[in-house]
């Protein structure tokens, strides 16, 4: 009794900063509306913002689990927070400056942020749940803290645009930048004041033998166990199917002259509220659905509406009632997708994390290297839309739903029980 009340503060700051990590990502992402317009981009490079912000995992991830395990989560969490601000001010100076560099560039380290964020808060719930199916729960619940953060940011920049592509500007985007950088510095002040368990930091004993060069270099490793290894490369396309799916639905419909950006940021910020919704679904059954059950019916479930998604053609089209105007009926199956993504990252890192003991920490960083794929996959899929087409594009996410369905199926089994883990 006395545990649960001891870590429900850290769970809450948990949740908290899952919030964050969609708010700021969903909004690099949706950017691409406005990029599009005012530096006359491609789609390929219009996604390059967000190529930015997840091209910072790979480079953060692996340096960022080093600092979980020496430092701790509270450290890495302030230091994320910190380095968050620096990146969302750098993106709401090039309004003013009109730079797409500068912009980039604040992707760029806000990407930093992310991936610190993602490091700390995936292994720190799984943890606090003790693995298994209650991990695997809490998960789900604090992803839906991530949708709602996901669902916000799209809405609020598709207002803060309007109804026109052609006017759309960096700037018009400064007062979300704003709340993004309040939302940091709140973070920063909760999580000082804050007294966070640290079940993975490195021991005094540890610390001395790496100091005096002594350490004792442990023959395994994370990459030893098939079913991580596995799991990683499903974890790089889960993103990027996560990411892609509602970045080129936002400039199919933005591009389309009888929809424009204002609606489809309130559609594409749909997918993230259904995405919550699913997690919220999630976290109810998850102590008693397994996640390999879990994760392959929803990849398979999502095939089947990509699918839909591709042959409806165009000119069937939807009323959504919410805002009382017409869209293509396959961006319905775009939105039913997010029901359907909102589960497979918490699946993934539980089937990824079962097992890995004390590697669990040098797990979490390589995890977040593969994270890439949020940006990686959508530019890749733009470069097809730029060649076939916007919807054509959606095949790149059938080959990656693809993969995720073999790996619940197959590749999630751990082969690797005789390593010692302890």
């Amino acid at each position: 009794m006395e545990q649960k009340k001891n870590y429900a503060l850290p769970i809450a700051v948990m949740f908290a900063l899952f919030f964050m990590i969609a708010f700021v990502t969903n909004f690099a992402g949706s950017m691409g509306v406005i990029v599009k317009n005012q530096f006359q981009a491609s789609n390929a490079l219009s996604q390059l913002g967000s190529l930015a912000n997840f091209i910072a995992y790979a480079c953060m991830g692996i340096p960022a689990g080093v600092i979980l395990k020496r430092k701790g989560y509270k450290f890495t969490s302030l230091a994320a927070v910190t380095v968050g601000f620096i990146g969302v001010g750098i993106q709401f100076l090039s309004g003013y400056v009109e730079s797409f560099m500068v912009y980039v560039l604040g992707a760029f380290v806000a990407g930093f942020s992310m991936c610190m964020l993602n490091i700390v808060v995936n292994p720190m719930l799984n943890t606090l749940g003790g693995g298994g199916a209650r991990g695997n729960q809490l998960l789900q619940l604090g992803g839906s803290c991530n949708s709602i953060g996901g669902t916000i940011a799209p809405i609020l920049l598709g207002y803060l645009i309007g109804g026109s592509m052609d006017q759309a500007k960096v700037g018009d985007a400064a007062p979300a930048m704003i709340i993004a950088m309040a939302i940091f510095a709140l973070a920063f002040v909760i999580i000082a004041m804050t007294k966070i368990p640290e079940p993975h930091m490195e021991t005094a004993e540890e610390k001395a033998a790496r100091l005096n060069g002594k350490q004792t270099k442990d023959k395994y490793g994370p990459m030893s166990f098939r079913h991580f290894v596995m799991g990683a490369i499903a974890i790089f396309f889960y993103v990027g199917i996560e990411v892609g799916i509602p970045n080129i639905a936002n400039l199919y419909m933005s591009d389309l002259t009888w929809v424009g950006p204002a609606v489809a940021g309130t559609v594409v910020g749909s997918y993230w509220f259904l995405m919550m919704c699913g997690r919220l679904i999630g976290g109810a059954i998850g102590a008693k659905v397994t996640s390999k059950a879990m994760l392959t019916t929803v990849s398979a479930l999502c095939i089947i509406l990509i699918l839909a998604l591709m042959f409806t053609p165009e000119s069937v089209k939807v009323t959504v009632p919410f805002i009382n105007t017409e869209v293509p009926m396959s961006m319905l199956f775009m939105l039913l997708c997010g029901l359907c993504t909102s589960v497979m990252w918490g699946s993934i890192f539980n089937l990824a994390a079962e097992g890995l003991g004390k590697y669990t920490p040098a797990a979490s960083g390589i995890f977040m290297a593969l994270v890439c794929g949020g940006g990686i996959l959508p530019f890749i899929q733009g470069v097809v839309a730029d060649k076939v087409g916007f919807i054509g594009s959606y095949w790149v996410i059938i080959i990656a739903l693809a993969y995720l369905l073999f790996y619940a199926v197959i590749g999630s089994k751990n082969v690797n029980k005789d390593i010692p883990t302890e």
